[in-house]
């Protein structure tokens, strides 16, 4: 296997550490990286021979998730970084793997806000209130860091995707 050829699935999952560790620290997930990942599944799409109708699969995909979250982000439901991150997994883990994406995403979400409610709910130590990320976390007007699942649940699916499986293949 060729260090180029794998080079797609390092950059998806070292970008999704990123994003899920930004938003617990944050609560912002950079535009830059939702833009460079979509250019990277072009490419590694390229790479891979991806015929043009699954591309054009991966695409509506993730336009049709990119279009639900500027909706819930609308309703101010989740953050907007969180609606291109979504959108971008759903682009690089296609059609067939989208819901069980979102069925995933969904449980870590929970999960990570009942944490978070707990969390809010004890008294903190003073080497935490140090750290204003922790302090953010601990505020209870502040919005839950919901990336964070959304990553974790991206890294979870994605060997099981397309993408991956014709990335693995061609190296």
């Amino acid at each position: 296997m060729s260090v180029l050829t794998t080079l797609p699935i390092g950059i998806f999952c070292v970008a999704m550490i990123f994003a899920g560790l930004r938003d617990l620290t944050t609560m912002t997930i950079p535009n830059w990286l939702t833009l460079v990942l979509a250019l990277v599944f072009f490419a590694a799409a390229a790479m891979t021979s991806m015929s043009l109708n699954e591309i054009g699969l991966h695409t509506a995909v993730g336009f049709a998730t990119l279009l639900v979250g500027m909706g819930l982000f609308a309703k101010g439901w989740i953050g907007g970084g969180d609606a291109k991150l979504m959108a971008v997994v759903a682009l690089w883990i296609g059609w067939t793997q989208v819901l069980p994406y979102f069925v995933i995403a969904s449980i870590f979400g929970g999960a990570l806000t009942l944490a978070i409610l707990a969390y809010r709910n004890l008294p903190l130590p003073a080497f935490i209130g140090r750290h204003d990320w922790a302090m953010r976390l601990h505020d209870r007007t502040e919005g839950v860091p919901y990336g964070l699942a959304l990553a974790a649940a991206a890294l979870l699916i994605f060997p099981d995707t397309e993408i991956f499986r014709l990335t693995v293949a061609v190296g």
